[in-house]
């Protein structure tokens, strides 16, 4: 069965919607493709592939709104959806802050990001990928045992419509690979990870590159030392260090900021970080991991500092909690085909600082160096921050040798204020931060 035009889709059930009662109405259709597969100890385990068409409608009648969704394409199938969505929302109840996005504020044109991979990779060129980057790992003197060699593809295509006339579409791939792999004996193995992933298979890293570089991490957290609890620097390696961003970004998300739950609320115009310090949100970048030419009401979309020269500039919106702050929708809703949007950072990256790497730790005498974050205590309403960690200790300027079984604490509010940048960042992932030093944190072990 051919599959049917997106914008035919969504604009018929849109269409029937209106004419079953609603008020307004926009439309999701996701097309999906993904191929996977997995590689352990020289032996190939799975092979697996998958495509899905999902749809999604939103119905208003008034104030009262209703979500319906369905894998099911037939024309019986559709025709069953407006009239039963609006049958639910005349039940729902009332939700002053539920609204479409404004016409003028719709998204004009629908520009190329250069998203999509044009080439699906074979099931052979998958095996080949993860089969290269667990052997590289293993290749690796002292390595002992693999969780795994991994390779996949995903491609979305994504139409979106609404009742005030927008349709846009576009696909994006991503091709990943990477390997997670073990070191040591008994009760003294470690074990670490190192992965790829672009738009375009172009863009990935060389698989044995990959894996070597997951070995050599894994052998490095051989026979890690307990330290005492202290005060002291820690410094975020890159890998790590993005984590920072994504707690900086839940912090300032409008419907956080909406309800009153987190430690920001009150920042708008205030020194949050260090002056210098700049942290961008930019949805257009070209094959960036989290692009797209529209936001997911339609909304047009455009780069936003947040951060400012250490200063807070805005928050994270859609056009809900907008509303309910009153403001204007900048852009940053997302949203599947079963619920409502929300709203979300896209590519935010925080600029580059001037230290190098090396400087960024050559006058610490005593301080971590973190590769590894484990479990997530982090309270959004006050800042409290506290998490296992692993990495390497810092001694008179100089990575010394590993370290595990330790927790570092601290508030958000304080380690935002004394972050410091080095000048390494890398676009690898969908938020991406250089090495960070923050002073002062508690670092707990025996």
């Amino acid at each position: 069965m051919s599959t049917p035009d997106p914008q035919d889709v969504l604009q018929s059930l849109i269409g029937a919607a209106l004419r079953a009662g609603a008020d307004g109405a926009d439309a999701l259709f996701v097309q999906s493709v993904s191929a996977s597969v997995s590689y352990r100890l020289g032996k190939l385990e799975d092979v697996e592939r998958a495509e899905s068409s999902d749809l999604g409608l939103r119905v208003f009648v008034g104030q009262r709104v209703a979500f319906v969704s369905s894998t099911d394409l037939s024309v019986s199938g559709l025709a069953e959806l407006p009239e039963r969505a609006v049958s639910m929302a005349r039940l729902a109840p009332e939700d002053r802050f539920a609204c479409l996005a404004q016409r003028d504020l719709l998204a004009r044109e629908i520009p190329p990001l250069d998203l999509e991979d044009a080439q699906e990779p074979s099931a052979e060129v998958l095996v080949e990928r993860a089969r290269a980057v667990e052997g590289a790992a293993m290749a690796v003197p002292g390595i002992t045992n693999s969780e795994g060699g991994s390779a996949s593809f995903n491609r979305n295509a994504v139409a979106f419509a609404t009742s005030e006339r927008f349709f846009g579409q576009y696909a994006a791939t991503s091709h990943n690979v990477g390997v997670v792999v073990l070191a040591g004996e008994s009760t003294a193995m470690e074990r670490d990870y190192e992965y790829t992933s672009a738009r375009h298979s172009a863009d990935l890293e060389s698989p044995g590159v990959v894996g070597r570089r997951a070995g050599e991490r894994t052998v490095a957290r051989l026979n890690p030392r307990k330290v005492k609890s202290q005060t002291l620097p820690v410094v975020y390696d890159r890998r790590v260090a993005s984590g920072l961003l994504g707690h900086f970004a839940s912090a300032i998300s409008g419907a956080a900021v909406a309800r009153g739950v987190t430690f920001l609320k009150d920042s708008i115009g205030q020194q949050v970080f260090p002056s210098g310090v700049n942290i961008i949100d930019d949805p257009k970048r070209l094959r960036g991991l989290r692009s797209k030419p529209f936001d997911g009401e339609g909304v047009q979309n455009g780069r936003i500092a947040f951060v400012e020269d250490g200063v807070l500039r805005g928050w994270v919106l859609d056009c809900a909690s907008a509303k309910q702050l009153g403001l204007v929708t900048n852009g940053r809703a997302a949203r599947g085909t079963g619920g409502p949007p929300s709203p979300s950072a896209t590519n935010l990256y925080m600029e580059a600082g001037k230290p190098t790497h090396d400087a960024l730790i050559a006058d610490i005498r005593d301080g971590l160096y973190v590769t590894e974050l484990i479990g997530m205590g982090v309270n959004g309403v006050t800042g409290d921050y506290s998490r296992g960690a692993a990495g390497f200790w810092i001694e008179n300027g100089k990575i010394a040798y590993p370290v595990s079984g330790v927790t570092i604490a601290g508030n958000l509010k304080g380690m935002f204020r004394s972050i410091t940048p080095a000048n390494d960042l890398e676009f690898r992932y969908g938020f991406n931060a250089p090495t960070c030093r923050v002073e002062g944190m508690t670092v707990a072990g025996s």
